[in-house]
């Protein structure tokens, strides 16, 4: 069952038991987040006791499986399948207001204190909204863009956002060169597609809404906003419409980012808000930062991306794992079936030029698991010499939440973990037991 709302999808792990609610009061100031954080990858939490007006949860996207679930595919295939929508987008539909849930409420008086915003980690600068999706269009082209981004509450009206160089900070230039305002809105409260279409290494201009039609199988629903000129999921539980200021800057931040570090202060842009508009019963979505929710949200979209485009150059390509060790954006498994010398490497160069965050590479044959760290391990320590099949480049653009760059600039390497072609027969054969694989040891032993 593919669910195309929040309240569809968690009345979907209620029922399978994944959804644990909790009725004892929780304070939003830490004690949400570490509860979240004891829960991720086991359970979503839904918290009904928190002193506002509405419940939160967290978490419902805590693990591939559960991922996996809601795109209605194999563990294995959500690389794959993410892909093959990125390939075939589908346009979304826009529908009236009467047919918008999210517009059950609406205010031009915005007061972000009304909402559950939980303080996450203990050197936080305050709340932070942190499951939002933030949409806004090119100031020329009018080319729509979904992203998700940090925002710290600084007002009732206020928020300030990390914008790193990608679609959106192109969209803010333009405006800001201008000397006007970037229309926005932020869409909380949404099913895991749309927070995983949201992620997608998209070019320039693709709308990532309509990898969401895609992976729904029919188009996504949008409504108009109130008082900017954008269209937000109908089915989203709260927007917040507002404008990205022309030449304003304040503090943001610390706040605990993916990497597990403090991304630190300094000045940042700023949201004013405008509307509000939610459905008459929100429920409030936080991601616990640096949990597998945050990371995976992140992870699998960056890895259908990756599959394109390292296909494109190395066309044997079978998979790609973006490790957790490797905080689900540094570090990159790579699984080729390879036919000739020198794919690897090719392979290494598509993966580390497909995203500047890609940091270390390794490249494996089709016999190893790259879901499974000891495997990957082992091709390294058994088919790899650091003076033959490791290289290092150096002083190449990374990312600045990464505390050991310059500044973001880092080096970057890459691990030839695959068996040479010419290798004698039977040097790298792999010890097997005939039958293993087909027995089933519970019916071998007594309680």
């Amino acid at each position: 069952m593919i669910c195309t709302s929040l309240r569809d999808w968690l009345t979907l792990l209620e029922q399978e038991k994944i959804l644990k609610t909790v009725t004892k009061q929780v304070d939003l100031k830490h004690e949400l987040a570490a509860l979240g954080k004891k829960a991720d990858g086991k359970y979503a939490l839904k918290f009904v006791n928190t002193g506002g007006s509405m419940p939160v949860v967290t978490g419902f996207g805590g693990s591939r499986a559960l991922l996996a679930k809601a795109m209605g595919v194999e563990v294995h295939q959500v690389a794959e399948h993410f892909a093959q929508a990125q390939e075939n987008p589908m346009k979304c539909v826009l529908v009236d207001k009467a047919n918008a849930p999210v517009k059950e409420f609406v205010t031009f008086d915005v007061d972000l204190a009304k909402l559950p915003i939980p303080i996450h980690h203990e050197k936080d600068s305050g709340a932070y909204i942190t499951a939002a999706l933030l949409i806004a269009k090119d100031p020329e082209t009018g080319a729509r863009n979904v992203s998700i981004h940090r925002l710290q509450v600084s007002g009732a009206n206020r928020l300030g956002i990390l914008i790193l160089p990608r679609h959106l900070h192109n969209f803010y230039q333009k405006a800001e060169a201008e000397n006007k305002p970037l229309e926005i809105a932020l869409a909380i409260g949404v099913d895991p597609i749309l927070l995983l279409a949201s992620q997608a290494l998209a070019p320039l201009g693709f709308d990532e809404f309509t990898i969401a039609s895609r992976l729904y199988g029919k188009p996504l629903e949008l409504v108009k906003c109130e008082t900017v000129d954008l269209e937000v999921p109908a089915q989203a539980e709260i927007v917040l419409e507002g404008r990205l200021l022309p030449n304003v800057r304040e503090m943001e931040g610390p706040f605990g980012e993916y990497p597990k570090y403090y991304g630190p202060a300094s000045l940042k842009s700023v949201i004013e808000l405008t509307a509000m508009t939610s459905r008459k019963n929100p429920i409030y979505h936080t991601i616990v930062p640096a949990t597998m929710e945050h990371c995976l949200l992140g992870a699998i979209p960056r890895e259908g991306g990756m599959l394109q485009l390292i296909r494109n150059t190395v066309p044997t390509t079978l998979g790609v794992h973006l490790t957790a060790g490797g905080t689900c954006r540094y570090h990159a498994v790579v699984k080729i079936d390879k036919k000739s010398e020198g794919e690897a490497k090719n392979a290494i160069f598509a993966a580390l030029s497909s995203s500047h965050e890609i940091k270390h590479v390794v490249v494996v044959d089709k016999d190893v698991d790259i879901f499974n760290m000891e495997d990957v391990e082992w091709a390294i320590a058994t088919r790899s010499q650091a003076g033959r099949d490791v290289f290092i480049v150096e002083r190449a653009a990374g990312n600045k939440l990464d505390p050991s760059t310059d500044d973001g600039v880092c080096d970057k390497m890459g691990i030839d973990a695959t068996v040479p072609l010419d290798a004698p027969a039977g040097r790298f054969e792999r010890i097997r037991i005939p039958g293993e694989d087909q027995l089933d040891l519970t019916e071998y032993i007594l309680d």
